[in-house]
């Protein structure tokens, strides 16, 4: 069964289960949130970007930059966690934008996703951007450059994400809004210290043998094979590997979101598979997603670049 209708592309947040008209309540349990116990239009209506990311601390730190970005008053230090009463997610708000974590891999980020787009639905938002920033592994392109998805693409190189609900496999379509990903990429010239380019994200289920790496504690290829088949993806037009972006297409696209995949390169996958980059430089790449989204946000408000110290 596929499923490719539901994009919007603007407006508000669409929802696709009949069941929750029928509920007298929603708990979004892993948020610790719930449409009873919290005000969510008064406390998200005005939302407009959504930035989500893997860990809590860089989301945090996001939400601190971007706070310094959109000149608001006080240093932004203490932002507080809006999820503060759980230790799965953290969700931080400044201004328009907010900053959520998702964790690690699919399972992780549809979770997280299933409860922030059923908030953004309770809160009645419209006209929401939402942004995967994060991390990833390159091909055949320099450590540091960062990469805007413009599809995400499954370990067979197609752009579907399949799961499996109920016994059956139901395939949705990954495509992402192409006019994003060229309004950021035109954003880039705000901070052109770094290449960034437009280009496939290939999403996989596993960081090791999944994304054939032969440092494992499983490996059940040869260099040979791994090598031959990072090529192959490469000549498909992929530019990076990571662990969420099928998943986030798919539900954006089916719940009316216009959505973008913005991740930073660690490494050339085909010149190796460990991560040997200094810490400090590691963090310095990490950053660059977070400028190229700010220039973006600031750009959409109308706001002039952010004063250097």
């Amino acid at each position: 069964m596929t499923e490719t209708t539901g994009y919007s592309g603007g407006g508000p947040v669409l929802i696709k289960n009949p069941h929750l008209d029928s509920m007298e309540e929603d708990i979004l349990y892993h948020l610790d949130l719930g449409t009873r116990t919290h005000n969510l239009p008064a406390m998200f209506g005005d939302i407009k970007f959504v930035c989500v990311g893997g860990s809590p601390n860089r989301m945090k730190a996001f939400a601190q930059f971007m706070h310094k970005e959109l000149g608001l008053e006080g240093s932004g230090e203490d932002v507080a966690d809006i999820c503060a009463g759980t230790d799965r997610y953290a969700m931080y708000r400044t201004g328009p934008v907010l900053s959520i974590s998702h964790g690690m891999g699919i399972p992780s980020i549809s979770i997280m996703l299933h409860e922030l787009i059923k908030l953004l639905h309770h809160a009645k938002c419209r006209d929401v951007t939402i942004i995967r920033i994060g991390t990833s592994g390159g091909l055949g392109i320099k450590a540091g450059s960062v990469v805007i998805t413009d599809t995400a693409v499954d370990a067979s190189f197609q752009p579907r994400f399949e799961q499996v609900v109920l016994g059956d496999v139901v395939v949705r379509s990954t495509d992402l809004d192409r006019e994003l990903a060229e309004e950021l990429l035109a954003c880039s010239k705000e901070v052109p210290d770094f290449p960034t380019l437009i280009g496939h994200t290939m999403c996989t289920y596993d960081f090791y043998e999944g994304q054939g790496r032969l440092d494992g504690a499983l490996c059940s290829f040869s260099s040979e094979k791994k090598l031959e088949y990072l090529k192959r993806a490469h000549k498909a037009g992929v530019r990076n590997i990571e662990m969420e972006s099928t998943a986030f297409a798919a539900m954006c696209r089916l719940c009316g979101l216009r959505a973008a995949v913005v991740c930073v390169t660690l490494l050339d996958r085909l010149e190796g598979d460990q991560i040997r980059a200094p810490r400090e430089v590691l963090r310095e790449y990490q950053q660059r997603p977070q400028r190229l989204i700010a220039a973006f946000i600031r750009r959409r408000l109308g706001l002039r670049p952010a004063a250097s110290d």
